[in-house]
């Protein structure tokens, strides 16, 4: 499957976020190509109602920004060059829809509404839902949110036209009238005139009264701009830069912290600062520095701080032969503090005495050359060299801990000899489950440091996991945690079951989980009691698993068949599509004509029904189909309904030979509904 990543190289969304938009793009895709009665729509709005039911079960609303080519999803840009969620985003804005909340109690009715009112093309119509107030509040649980496109102008040709200044170019003009749209999107009354006025941009930002949506659509359209001005020409994007600075400039510093902070993505911020260091004016980015610094809870002393102003008041103000020299010494400064950052203060002790007397004298951008932070690796090189070990050795190993290069000390590691007695002293004083603990204490955990102590400690390491899991806040936290529990194998399964009794439900779900990982259980270890848990997130978990065991599958089937909860229902049903047992066949009519289901399950449940080959069977779609007869009155059928054509269908694809059958097909197909006849002929086909 697809899946959707960020503009950062190590940044990713959590699996059920980009799960769920590539499901929301396949259904938006199939509902554009497919008629409205295609028997694929229907499981393409289960699919996205299934993923929903996943996310909406610990948050009460998932927003969705809308970019351009993008979307942003708790702070994350999805990848502008992922073809399914780039159509997805080009198709949500050319409704000129800048976000998209969905909210507990969706319906499948409302999805699949939504779905069918967004795959009519825009462009094609040229009446876009962000136009319509009554059609955007259409959904109790599904909002749109429009950017205000009629209170801008595209501005390429009043700036274009004599060459000189293009904003960027098509591509940069593009952007930065994007982003100046999700900026005053909630200025209604604003003056055209200052609608591309980067203040003006950066005072509605400040403002921050809107959806949090809205921010997650100005990070998008400021991840793009930074990529922008790292890889246009030097003439195309000198507009765009003088704009972007001097919006930047005009935020408040909390602003731009807010803006970076969303979603707590170390990788991606990374990935923006390191980008803005590459295009944004010297000033710019040591504030863009500072901001992604205070964000992500780093310290950078204020020596460093300092050094990193003058160098930009030289690459600014300075004469012309140190301009030069301060802007290359500054980018690069930039970029060293920040491909390994992470760090709980970037100045160990061995440079802080030279960056203070750095910070005191005149710039450094002579030829000489200036104190590096990389002198923890060099150290480190030369003691597994020599295979020798001593103090040196254990500062740069801790420096190279706390400074977020986990990964380059474990490099370094690997690549020795296995004979090498200093690497192994090393990994012996590194790898152990205080240092687990360590690295699982806050969060956001650093991923790598906790995959190459896993690998390294294997089942050592499960117990601090297990013990973390119980604790850890952040989704993504317990994803990683589930994976690399799973990832040591069996060796883990004691410990996890002996975890299982007395825990609180989504405990026992994530243990539920590590297992299913793993693949093997011992076999006195029993599903039952957790598939009759009192709460169904657990249920869900027991009964997949007992459904993938041939041996628990008939009774997992006809337990999911007796629950309460609709989405273990929908689970049992879409098993009992694959293989029915006898047994289970008067549940199934059962949940044909339950009341209290939602349509969409009935109808699930009268096509298994169709495929049971017993007179009742017929019976039973017979009165679905066919309206009560009234006294001289002619045959005829009952109203449209999803039930009515799953029905029909089922009589068309299982019955039609049946002269019962015939006569509710014959009326089916002179109907004037096409709905009713395609539910027939695409049996028939």
């Amino acid at each position: 499957m697809t899946r959707a990543t960020t503009t950062g190289d190590s940044a990713s969304l959590s699996r059920e976020l980009a799960d769920f938009l590539v499901q929301l793009s396949i259904a938006l895709h199939k509902h554009a190509i497919y008629p409205p009665t295609h028997p694929m729509l229907s499981g393409a709005v289960d699919g996205v109602i299934a993923r929903l039911g996943e996310m909406l079960g610990t948050r009460a609303t998932l927003s969705l920004g809308v970019a351009r080519n993008q979307l942003v999803i708790e702070g994350i840009a999805t990848d502008p060059d992922n073809p399914l969620l780039r159509e997805l985003a080009q198709r949500l804005h050319r409704h000129h829809l800048g976000a998209v909340r969905f909210s507990l109690g969706v319906t499948s009715d409302q999805i699949a509404d939504f779905l069918t009112t967004v795959a009519v093309d825009a462009d094609r119509t040229g009446d876009p839902l962000g136009d319509r107030k009554d059609r955007m509040e259409k959904w109790p649980h599904v909002r749109l949110y429009p950017l205000s496109y009629g209170q801008l102008e595209l501005v390429e040709k009043k700036e274009g036209e004599d060459g000189a200044d293009a904003a960027g170019g098509a591509r940069g003009a593009t952007l930065w009238i994007g982003l100046a749209r999700a900026a005053l999107a909630a200025e209604e009354d604003s003056d055209v005139s200052l609608s591309t006025d980067p203040e003006a941009v950066a005072k509605a930002i400040d403002a921050g009264s809107r959806e949090v949506a809205y921010d997650q659509v100005i990070v998008g359209y400021l991840l793009q701009i930074a990529n922008e001005l790292k890889t246009a020409g030097q003439g195309e994007a000198e507009a765009l830069k003088r704009r972007v600075t001097q919006m930047v400039g005009a935020l408040r510093p909390e602003t731009v912290s807010r803006l970076l902070g969303m979603g707590g993505n170390i990788a991606q911020r990374r990935q923006f600062v390191l980008d803005a260091a590459q295009g944004m004016a010297a000033d710019v980015v040591v504030q863009v520095v500072q901001a992604a610094a205070d964000a992500s809870g780093e310290t950078i002393s204020h020596s460093l701080l300092r050094l990193l102003s003058k160098l930009a008041a030289h690459a600014q103000d300075g004469n012309d032969g140190s301009r030069g020299r301060a802007d290359t010494a500054l980018r690069e400064q930039v970029t060293r503090l920040v491909a390994d950052w992470e760090l709980e203060d970037p100045n160990p002790d061995a440079y802080r005495a030279v960056l203070e007397g750095m910070s005191r004298a005149a710039p450094a951008v002579g030829g000489t050359e200036s104190a590096s932070v990389a002198d923890s690796p060099r150290i480190l090189a030369m003691s597994l060299e020599l295979s020798v070990v001593g103090p040196p050795t254990w500062l740069a190993v801790e420096d190279m801990l706390s400074n977020g290069q986990a990964s380059g000390l474990f490099d370094f590691l690997s690549d020795a000899a296995p004979d090498n007695t200093a690497a192994a002293e090393i990994w012996k004083r590194i790898a152990t489950t205080d240092r687990i603990r360590e690295a699982l204490a806050f969060e956001p955990v650093d991923v790598q440091l906790l995959e190459r102590m896993v690998a390294r400690l294997g089942i050592a390491a499960a117990i601090p996991m297990l013990d973390a899991l119980a604790t850890a806040e952040k989704r993504a936290t317990r994803w990683k945690l589930i994976t690399l529990m799973g990832n040591i194998g069996e060796a883990a399964v004691p410990l996890v079951i002996a975890r299982m009794a007395n825990q609180p439900w989504f405990m026992q779900r994530n243990l539920l989980l590590i297992l299913d990982k793993i693949g093997k259980w011992p076999a006195d270890f029993s599903l039952g009691p957790y598939a009759r848990h009192t709460d169904a997130r657990v249920r869900r978990e027991a009964i997949r698993m007992m459904l993938a065991l041939p041996d628990a599958r008939e009774s997992a089937l006809r337990s999911a068949l007796m629950d309460t909860d609709q989405q273990v229902v929908q689970m049992a049903l879409g098993a009992a599509a694959e293989s029915l047992p006898p047994l289970a066949a008067p549940l199934i009519a059962r949940h044909a004509t339950e009341p209290a289901w939602e349509p969409r399950i009935r109808a699930m449940a009268i096509r298994v029904l169709a495929t049971i080959p017993s007179p009742a069977t017929l019976d039973m779609l017979l009165r679905i189909v066919m309206a009560k007869r009234k006294l001289f009155g002619r045959e005829r059928l009952n109203e449209r309904s999803v039930e009515v054509l799953a029905a029909l269908n089922g009589l068309a694809t299982h019955w039609r030979a049946d002269p019962r059958a015939t006569r509710a097909l014959s009326l089916a197909r002179r109907s004037s509904d096409r709905e009713v006849r395609t539910a027939v002929d695409s049996a028939e086909a």
